[in-house]
């Protein structure tokens, strides 16, 4: 008997915490794994972020920020009872009642100055309006009614071409003209803008219409 207590004396029993020891680390592994999957998720929602805000910047850049040079043009017009038209002679001596266009496509105002509109007939000017300075709404057409007298005075020599128009029932017409500005963005910045004006337009005499208005 002496001899068996020896030997177990000798050999004895594993510990009981062995496995207490082995689930902690395991469960600080898994704490451990768990905080770099938080941290990985963490940077891939900060990148996501960053290119996120990357992109409004362009996207802001390219459209907002972006300034584009606004359209002056002739858009429409009527005549009144001074309508006087002589294919004989040949002359004419029209009052108009033109409709000017501003169209600025701008996230910003259009402040411009005043300028003048000339008429040409054959490139002889033959009438010229004055648009008084003002301003363009953001993303929006400022409409400008001008009275424009139109007469072939200025026509000193007989003129073949007239002759020809007016038994034809169609005046032809130009219109230049070269407007000045800027654009307001977020009331900061300002950015300088001409528009030039070069349209053509038919007057038809029978009707007293301005038709086939085309600018460039």
């Amino acid at each position: 008997m002496a001899e068996k207590e020896q030997t177990q004396q000798a050999y004895p029993l594993a510990p009981t915490n062995v496995y207490a020891r082995s689930d902690a680390e395991a469960a600080t592994a898994d704490s451990d794994e768990l905080r770099r999957q938080k941290r990985k998720k963490l940077l891939v929602y900060i990148a996501a972020f960053v290119v996120f805000q990357t992109a409004i910047i362009v996207l802001f850049s390219l459209t907002v920020m972006k300034v584009k040079t606004p359209k002056f043009r002739v858009r429409s017009a009527s005549f009144t009872t001074t309508f006087d038209v002589q294919p004989t002679d040949p002359s004419f001596t029209l009052n108009m009642n033109a409709q000017f266009g501003i169209k600025n496509t701008n996230f910003g105002p259009y402040k411009y100055d005043n300028t003048t509109v000339f008429f040409y007939y054959n490139d002889i000017q033959v009438g010229s309006a004055i648009v008084p300075k003002s301003k363009a709404n953001f993303l929006s057409t400022k409409k400008v009614n001008v009275a424009i007298d139109l007469s072939s005075a200025n026509l000193t020599s007989v003129n073949t071409n007239l002759t020809s128009n007016l038994n034809s029932g169609v005046l032809p017409l130009t219109s230049k003209s070269r407007l000045s500005g800027k654009v307001e963005l977020m009331l900061i910045f300002k950015k300088k803008k001409s528009v030039d004006m070069s349209c053509t337009m038919d007057v038809r005499i029978a009707t007293r219409e301005l038709e086939n208005v085309k600018c460039k």
